[in-house]
């Protein structure tokens, strides 16, 4: 299993530079990086796009991707080194590849009249045709498509006419060709291009989805233009609101017939139009930034809270509601239905836009498009990381919510090097490839100095020192190596004889250190990269750990005092560049690639023995030591960093019991970012916490549900009264509108009503207002209906009418009747008031409620506890069981905050919170505690024996009645007999020798549970085995054996020492072991709801009774009957929507599942039921190569490898499989130890 865990991914952005970057089919959209192609997929459970992979096969900037239309699960793309790739989605893999293409493919696209040929063009053509498979597989050119007199742009085969295809040239003119007719090269230029050699390059280019003909053409600078390609006549040419916008993309809206939609080039302008308008239907701003591509998705999200209104009738009583049709404006009459529109802008960034609803269903801001060359944290607040790129760009990013906050100018060439200011400044220096260096304030969001000491020469390392602020150091291609102050005063110059690439200050002086490594001893040679290493870091806590990043695209982990490799790393897909380390996290990295992505790893793994010991509160000299004691050999890891040691300082001054603390300090240094801190927030608050004492960020996580009302209350207030500053704060700063409207819904869905109607009425929405108005009270309805009026009258407007009739203001109408000249209307109006037509509206209150206060509150809290479950499941289910767990202890749900963090494998952490909180979270903590003690049992023996034996034991220590568990433990430790005597006396048991006389003893006596123990920690384990099968083989003999019965005695027999069941002697009884074990193990992960591994479990069992030679009462036709009847009874739950209907199960299998069902009885520690799912599992990587043995296909996330070294399951099904049956799916006999 992989020792450092990838915990965070920043994905890339969308690159400007090719047009068909962008494309949707089905549930699913893609679009490109520079080098990569990334692919959401649709969550039908949470109606949500997730990362689903990242492909990256191409070397080269990648051109063009385009799906299939016949196959959802295929695309294809062509990049610059020349290749055509075709790839397919759900196996993630390579099907076909084309190289030397004879040119690049600049433009790709299927063919939409061949089910497997793909056709692409160079710059002036001509057009090839790949054909993939069959008989006529190989590449053609296109008979007529070739010998064009200016390149193309962009070309388009029709979705219904066979052959059709159209091409856009950068010329502004079009070239059509159709089987059978003659071909049209370079026609229907813009008119006002005509007889010039002016250049208007064709940037959009679709077919009328309803037409053989009408052709929508998009041209840089002279717009839209419908034509028709038979007759080569314009039709329409629509108009823009402003000479200055123009057209980057455009699509048609499928669901809408005679609908498009446009991205303007300059700013994020959606425009929404109709054939049958010159002029936009609707505009919408989504962004600052220009519209690179946009894309229509065919079938739009469904949503998952939909609310089914009754049946109608078709026929209507005399006395049913007439429903009035709705009045419609003229634009309202073309009004866009549901859909949702891929967005991919200028700066990188993606979104989906929900056009109905006019709101971001998803929207990545924005991300490097290029290369990132550097990664730095931020030294005073390390949630904070800033990259640098070949875009130009510096990013700054929140790595909490692993969203982009700030982002530079731009514009700066290439960024080679960045460097934090010191201290609380907010500044960031560059290093770039031909502008010098300079200095970005963030706050003011603008460069405010330069240096140009170098010249044109690239600037490859930059070095702001954090002793002395005023001094940055800069290193070049010109051979120098330059450090000057601030405000741009030279210093010193050191000449190099080459190209210097990197400097830094020393921490403990001012003066740079500049390294000759041909003039020293070289200590140790690390081997094992396949190419120039670029990125180096040293672990701040441990001396002899060292991190490199190479041009291979690996990482690699070092022990340097023997010079061992511990862990490869195969995540990126390109070269790593820059490795930085968490300040206050020291097991927390971050990386960055040409891949363009940034991820964040979690080095703890390496060091768990040490973890361990703080849980164990070992002393402080088994958890830290000085640097000249931890780099000696075979050692056991120690901390040796400023982290630890103020850690220790800060628990030695604490007086009384300094566990929790101590505890909680460690847990906060060795966890990745991304929920402990809010985790230990909410365990403060649970625990009695003073509420000043909360960070000042504990508002922006999951509150506890007593500061949820004030916090959110007071954000919408902020949000009311927020002045913007002159610069913006930040990347996308919502206008004041945009944040009233936002601290409106707050204050709606905090039930403050009237709060939500003064802002609506401050944003001009009164309509929206009025509508929940009465919900204050029907005085306020009245106060503000009145307003209203008031307001209309000044405006001179007829809408007053029915705001004064409503409220029975006749008075004021009358009078606004009489000033505008209408007596007759006035008059009309008093004579109904006269006649008692008009009233004011009275409000009654109904007595005796057949609902009391409290019955009331009772459903509000179940309706709290729900959401936080469905809440908590979405995190979870997103890879973040730690923020799962923090919506649980929002609601003091501690049973299920504990169940999350254990379920998310997230086991030390678990302890820690679990010992905090004690007595409520204690089933939990001590079932943490015996997953950890098996996790102890097999430590790479890198770690002394005795030592992890040791630690086991007293972690199972913690536990009360342990004896059971510390039995296990010594049952499966090998060893000599003095060294297992030794565990034995520290866990309280007889020594081997007296386990032999107990054994028998108990033999003589009937009791089966206690012989079975004491042969197991006797000399002589193997003894056990025929008689606990025996045992289980005869219960399960009976028809009304239960689980309970017979899972207590397999599980202590699960423990034989390893190197006694492999005995040749022991086959038979291995081999029956084997099968009852996975038997029990398929019942419990059904009682467990483990469907992942149910079916592999039943699998399991078959084969090992198809193969070995046993004697056991469990036939394989049984085991093949449970299998079905369990998957015709949970089909409903185990389904998506999108598969087959429902089919309901026969008689007999839901007998068979009745039967199973009694057999299980209650699963004890409740909150566990639900698959394992571990931090990182939806994080795809470009070493997603490993194919599951349990179903055949690749594994996301974490992979485990099994003892063959070859065989792989899934981390997660790893876990839950160790869970319920402790020995390998191999069949070895060899346990698995996943945790």
């Amino acid at each position: 299993m992989s020792q450092v865990r990838q915990v965070g991914l920043l994905a890339a952005g969308c690159q400007p530079w090719n047009k068909d970057v962008c494309v949707a089919n089905g549930d699913r959209f893609a679009y490109c990086a520079t080098l990569a192609i990334y692919i959401y997929q649709l969550d039908h459970r949470y109606n949500e796009f997730k990362l689903h992979a990242i492909m990256s096969e191409h070397k080269k900037t990648i051109t063009a991707i385009s799906w299939c239309p016949h196959n959802p699960d295929l695309f294809a793309s062509g990049s610059t080194d020349n290749f055509v790739i075709i790839w397919n989605v759900a196996e993630q893999k390579v099907i076909a590849k084309l190289d030397n293409t004879k040119g690049t493919p600049a433009s790709l696209s299927w063919c939409w009249n061949a089910d497997d040929t793909v056709a692409f063009a160079s710059q002036r053509g001509p057009l090839f045709l790949w054909t993939i498979s069959g008989p006529d597989s190989g590449v053609t050119v296109h008979k007529e498509a070739h010998s064009f007199l200016s390149d193309i742009c962009i070309f388009r085969w029709h979705t219904q006419k066979k052959g059709k295809v159209v091409f856009g040239h950068i010329d502004g003119s079009l070239s059509i060709f159709q089987p059978g007719s003659k071909s049209q090269k370079h026609v229907l230029r813009p008119e006002s291009l005509e007889g010039t050699d002016a250049e208007d390059p064709v940037t959009a280019l679709e077919w009328d989805p309803l037409s053989t003909d009408y052709l929508l053409v998009a041209n840089l600078h002279r717009g839209i233009r419908l034509v028709d390609s038979e007759s080569l006549c314009c039709i329409t040419t629509f108009n823009f609101p402003g000479a200055v916008a123009s057209v980057q993309c455009l699509a048609w809206v499928p669901g809408a017939p005679g609908m498009f939609i446009t991205g303007d080039s300059q700013v994020g302008v959606l425009r929404v139009w109709n054939v049958s308008r010159a002029t936009p239907v609707d505009n919408f701003k989504l962004k600052k930034t220009g519209f690179h591509c946009l894309h229509v998705l065919n079938s739009p999200p469904r949503k998952k809270f939909s609310i089914q209104s009754p049946t109608k009738n078709h026929y209507t009583s005399s006395t049913s509601e007439a429903v009035p049709p709705p009045t419609l404006t003229q634009n309202q009459a073309f009004s866009v239905p549901p859909g949702h529109a891929v967005c991919c802008f200028l700066d990188g960034g993606v979104g989906l836009y929900d056009m109905g609803a006019k709101k971001w269903d998803f929207l990545r801001d924005l991300g490097h498009v290029e290369t990132i060359f550097d990664c730095k944290f931020k030294p005073d607040d390390p949630n904070l990381l800033a990259t640098a790129s070949f875009d130009g760009t510096i990013k700054v990013w929140d790595i909490n919510t692993l969203t982009a906050v700030y982002t530079s100018p731009g514009n700066e060439g290439v960024i080679y090097s960045l460097s934090w200011a010191p201290g609380d400044l907010n500044c960031i220096a560059g290093a770039t490839s031909r502008n010098g260096a300079f200095i970005w304030d963030i706050k003011k969001g603008k460069i405010v100095q330069r240096f140009n000491e170098h010249g044109k020469n690239g600037i490859f390392c930059i070095a702001w020192s954090h002793k002395d602020s005023k001094r940055i150091a800069t290193c070049s291609g010109d051979g120098y190596c330059i450090i000057r102050t601030v405000d741009g005063k030279v210093l010193h110059k050191y000449k190099h004889p080459a190209a210097v690439f990197g400097c830094d200050w020393s921490q403990n002086n001012s003066s740079v250190r500049i390294w000759d490594y041909t003039k020293d001893a070289c200590i140790n040679v690390l081997r094992g990269h396949t190419a120039p290493v670029r990125g180096l870091m040293w672990n701040t806590e441990i001396p002899y750990l060292l991190i490199s990043g190479s041009w291979d695209y690996t990482i690699k982990v070092w022990d340097t005092r023997e010079g061992a490799c511990l862990d490869t790393v195969y995540d990126h897909g390109a070269d790593v560049y820059g490795l930085a380390c968490h300040p206050r996290r020291p097991f927390t990295m971050a990386s960055c690639s040409r891949d363009s992505t940034v991820r964040l790893w979690s080095l703890t793994p390496l060091i768990t023995p040490l973890q361990i010991n703080i849980l164990a509160d070992r002393s402080w000299e088994e958890i830290i030591g000085n640097t000249d004691c931890a780099v000696e050999q075979g050692m056991p890891p120690l901390l040796c960093g400023k982290v630890s040691r103020d850690i220790k300082q800060e628990v030695e001054k604490l007086s009384g019991n300094p566990r929790v603390k101590k505890l909680r300090w460690f847990s906060e240094c060795l966890s990745p970012p991304g929920g402990s801190d809010n985790l230990w927030d909410l365990v403060a608050v649970i625990k009695g916490q003073d509420d000043s004492l909360l960070p000042q960020n504990y508002c922006k996580g999951i509150m506890h549900l007593k500061h949820l009302i004030t916090f959110r209350t007071s954000e919408a207030q902020e949000l009311t009264t927020v002045k913007m500053s002159k610069f913006g704060g930040g990347i996308g700063v919502p206008t004041k509108e945009e944040r009233l409207k936002e601290a409106a819904e707050i204050h709606l869905r905090l039930g403050q009503i009237r709060r939500y109607c003064e802002l609506m009425v401050e944003l001009g929405e009164w309509d929206k207002a009025l509508s929940v108005a009465p919900g204050v009270s029907v005085k306020y309805w009245k106060k503000l209906m009145q307003r209203r009026a008031d307001q209309l009258i000044q405006e001179d407007k007829d809408d007053v009418i029915p705001y004064c009739i409503a409220t029975g203001d006749v008075k004021k109408l009358v009078h606004f009747f009489m000033s505008r000249g209408q007596l007759k209307e006035a008059l009309l109006v008093a004579q109904a008031a006269c006649e008692g037509n008009m009233q004011t509206f009275h409000v009654s209150t109904p007595k005796g409620s057949s609902y009391s206060d409290d019955i009331y509150k009772e459903d509000f809290n179940e309706l709290l506890q729900e959401a936080c479950r469905e809440l908590a499941e979405w995190y979870f289910q997103d890879g973040r069981a730690v923020l799962a767990a923090c919506c649980h202890l929002a609601v003091d749900n501690i049973e299920l905050a504990m169940a999350y963090l254990i379920r998310g494998n997230e086991l030390e952490l678990a302890v820690c919170v679990g010992t905090v909180l004690g007595e409520l979270a204690g089933p939990a903590t001590h079932y943490a505690l015996e997953l950890l003690a098996r996790k102890c049992m097999m430590i790479p023996m890198c770690f002394p024996s005795t030592g992890y034996r040791n630690l086991a034991a007293d972690l199972l220590l913690m536990t009360p009645d342990s004896e059971l568990q510390l039995v296990k433990l010594c049952a499966f430790y090998p060893g000599c007999i003095e060294e297992i005597n030794d565990l034995h006396e520290k866990c309280k048991l007889p020594t081997v020798e007296e386990c032999m006389q107990l054994a028998e003893t108990a033999h003589a006596d009937g009791n089966i549970f206690e012989t079975i123990k004491y042969y197991l920690l006797s000399q002589e384990p193997e003894k056990a085995l025929p008689i606990g099968i025996d045992f289980i083989k005869g219960s399960i003999s009976s028809s009304n054996w239960t689980l309970d019965t017979v899972y207590p005695v397999l599980d202590l027999l699960s423990y034989v020492r390893t190197e006694k069941l492999l005995l040749h002697t022991c086959t038979e009884a291995r081999n029956e072991l084997l099968i009852l074990c996975g038997y029990v193990g398929a019942l419990l992960a059904i009682r467990r709801q483990y469907q992942s591994i149910v079916p592999a479990l039943y699998e399991y069992t078959s084969q090992l009774l198809k193969r070995r030679k046993v004697s056991v009462p469990i036939k394989i036709e049984h085991l093949s009957e449970e299998l079905d009847a369990w998957r015709a009874c949970t089909q409903s739950i185990n389904r998506s929507s999108e598969e087959s209907p429902y089919t309901s199960p026969s008689d007999s299998q839901r007998m068979v599942y009745a039967t199973l069902l009694k057999r299980l009885k209650e699963e004890p520690l409740r909150g566990i039921i639900g698959p394992d799912y571990v931090t990182g599992s939806n994080l795809p990587s470009h070493s997603d190569i490993h194919i599951s043995c349990f179903t055949g296909l690749k594994i996301q996330g974490p992979v485990f490898f099994l003892e063959d070294g070859k065989s792989t399951i899934s981390l997660n099904d790893a876990l839950m499989w160790a869970k319920v049956n402790p020995f390998s799916p191999l069949g070895t006999g060899i346990r698995l130890n996943p945790f």
